[in-house]
């Protein structure tokens, strides 16, 4: 199993980022995908999360932390087995490392990416 975040990196207060994460070694589509943050001396926190859409439900469902909301969206792509963070109007409290989390609650599996920084500063 493995989780390969990228797409992190230095931006300006303002700008945007797009972070990618790879999936492979399990069925991607039947886990909810998750991106979860790290700043130096706090705690890991939820950032966004997106369900599987193979629920029997109306598609797709999303979950963002209120300190995102409105600036950050997830996505996707199971044909690629890559969920993606587009971050908008970064702030320097966005300053963190960001891991992509893999979860099936149904058969307790949990898996996590290796994380990328992303640094928002002048």
């Amino acid at each position: 199993v493995q989780l390969v975040e990228s797409g992190g990196g230095l931006v300006q207060p303002g700008g945007s980022l797009r972070l990618s994460c790879a999936a492979s070694g399990f069925t991607f589509s039947n886990y909810v995908m998750s991106w979860y943050r790290q700043a130096p001396g706090k705690e890991r926190e939820l950032v966004a999360a997106i369900t599987s859409g193979s629920e029997i439900s109306a598609g797709e469902m999303t979950n963002y932390a209120d300190s995102v909301k409105g600036r950050f969206s997830i996505s996707r792509d199971n044909a690629k087995n890559t969920v993606y963070l587009q971050m908008n109007s970064l702030k320097p409290e966005d300053t963190a490392v960001y891991y992509c989390n893999a979860h099936n609650a149904y058969i307790n599996h949990d898996y996590w990416g290796q994380g990328t920084q992303v640094t928002v500063s002048s």
